[in-house]
């Protein structure tokens, strides 16, 4: 396990933050860590699955940092699905 420290946003807000996350932790893990710092805070919650875009793709959930080729200080962008 390796700490990645990534510069992340969540769409609609205007705060680009600095997240430490694990390598192992899953696309879906990240997204809930970058929302951690956002939801409720700036920008409102719903009901909505999130997701996680890397380099302009949408990441699969279920796949880990080190296998979506996420490194450090990259930047990710997490945005709720439906919109």
């Amino acid at each position: 396990m390796a700490l990645v420290p990534l510069t992340a946003a969540f769409r609609d807000d205007f705060v680009v933050i600095l997240v430490p996350v694990e390598d192992t932790d899953t696309v879906a893990q990240v997204a809930e860590k970058v929302a951690a710092h956002a939801i409720g805070i700036r920008v409102p919650p719903r009901d909505a699955p999130m997701e996680v875009v890397h380099n302009g793709k949408v990441l699969p959930p279920d796949v880990t940092v080190a296998e979506a080729g996420i490194g450090p200080m990259d930047f990710v962008e997490v945005r709720y699905a439906d919109g």
